[in-house]
Parts: C-alpha cells; structure tokens; sequence
C-alpha cells in the first residue's frame, strides 16, 4: 500500500504533491513500482496535528482521485474518519475505506461503509492524533489491543458490514510508547486471533527516529527493518512511502517465512 498524502503537513510527505497532477504522478509512479493499493488521505494524522473540516479534505483529496480513476490497476483507499469524505471518495472510485478511528469518530461512517460494499481499514488508536502521544499507557498492551479492537469489529458486524471486507491493524505510532511499537513488532501474530488481514504501517516513524536519530526523510533502512519484522510476524499489508525499496524488502521476507523446511 502507497502512501499519497495530499497534505501541507504530514510528518513525512507533507507539501510535496501541491497539486493533483503532481499527486497522480506520484500514484502512477508508486503503481509502476509495486504498490496494489494506492492510499490517498487529506489530512494529517501525525502526533500533535489537528483536524479539517470534511469541506477541506474533500477538496484536497476529490481532484486526485477523480484523475486517478481509470489510469491505475491498483485498489484506491481513502484515508479518513469523516463519513461525508469517504461518501464522495467512494463515488470518485475509492475501494477502501482505512479509518484511523476504527469508525469510532463518525457514527455515520458505518452506514458509508455497508452500503458501499467497500473494504474498511479498522486500526487501533487512542486518544485523538492532537493528544495521542501525550501520555500513552497500557497495562497490559495485547489483551487491551485485542479487546478493543474486537469491539470494533464486532460493532462494524452488527452495523451490518460483512466480516470478510474487514481488515486491522495495530497502530504503530498512534497512542502508542516506544516499547508498544517494538512489542508490536515481535509479536505482531497474536493479531491473527482476530480471523481478519493485518496492516502494518511503520514507515518513517517517529519511533524509528527515536531507535536511529534519523529524520524522517532517512529513515529508509530502519523502515526496511521494521517491514521485513513485520512480514515475518504474517502482517499482510504493508502501508510504505518508499515502494519500490520496500517491495524487495517484502518479497525477501515473504520468502523467507514461506520456505519449505529443509
């Protein structure tokens, strides 16, 4: 999966595709390189940030994917909470739905997402991006992770969402310590409980600075290191910047696990 943010202030790729010629480009090279998913979002969710109104995600985001329709054989996420924005995302060619609040912000994103038929991306958070790394704690990281999860899981099934478009993921970075995010990492297949795909998304993190002092744009080998991690702990997707580089890491690794025994 791709990331396409069409943002002035992501943590990472923030400004750089100004307008939507320079966002499908960038589609369209990510496509080239690998990707099978190409995930567009309009607004940041990094640490600190704060919200936009749905009027300014969808004028950042519907140019973009209303270019892209028809110029790309990978899938087209939406990455939003806001039920007016994956509404229209959808009706511009959106085939998922990847919601950092697990549907939990907009009580009516439920209802978007039945309707559509469309796949949703439920991932664990806490807190709100501006006040998420704040203070995280868990007492016991993966009983909480599950559980709450499950709940969401369960609330998007009695929304009337059918169990196989769901898919999880943990939420690397998102209410989350340094030692989650590592934990995350080693034991990433107790998820597998849950009977839905896993998404992983490290790449560039701020964790990851942490571990290596890099800034965010070098921070390349370190994500190499997290997504060959993560693959080998079953993740099936992962949500990567670098696709090119990140797709050999993703094929050595997927090797690897699949090798029969000698």
């Amino acid at each position: 999966m791709g990331i396409l943010n069409v943002t002035p202030d992501s943590f990472s790729d923030g400004g750089m595709f100004r307008s939507p010629e320079e966002a499908v480009a960038r589609a369209l090279e990510m496509t080239s390189q690998g990707a099978a998913i190409i995930d567009v979002g309009g607004e940041s969710t990094r640490p600190g940030s704060q919200p936009v109104s749905a009027e300014e995600e969808l004028r950042r985001v519907l140019p973009v994917l209303r270019s892209l329709s028809g110029k790309t054989s990978a899938l087209i996420s939406v990455d939003t909470t806001k039920a007016a924005v994956a509404r229209e995302a959808i009706g511009a060619g959106a085939r998922i739905v990847n919601d950092t609040s697990a549907m939990s912000d907009d009580s009516g994103m439920a209802a978007v997402v039945r309707d559509s038929g469309c796949a949703v991306i439920l991932m664990h958070r806490r807190g709100t991006p501006a006040t998420m790394q704040e203070a995280p704690h868990y007492d016991s990281l993966f009983p909480e992770l599950l559980s709450e999860l499950s709940a969401r899981i369960d609330a998007a099934v009695n929304a009337g969402i059918e169990r196989d478009r769901i898919l999880v993921d943990p939420g690397i970075g998102f209410g989350k310590r340094l030692e989650d995010n590592l934990a995350l990492h080693r034991h990433l297949g107790m998820l597998r409980v849950l009977g839905r795909p896993i998404v992983f998304g490290s790449s560039r993190k701020g964790f990851l600075g942490t571990l290596t002092g890099a800034p965010a744009d070098e921070r390349i080998f370190g994500t190499a290191a997290s997504v060959a991690a993560a693959v080998l702990a079953g993740a099936h997707i992962l949500r990567v910047h670098d696709v090119r580089e990140m797709r050999e890491v993703v094929q050595v690794a997927a090797a690897i696990r699949e090798a029969a025994e000698c």
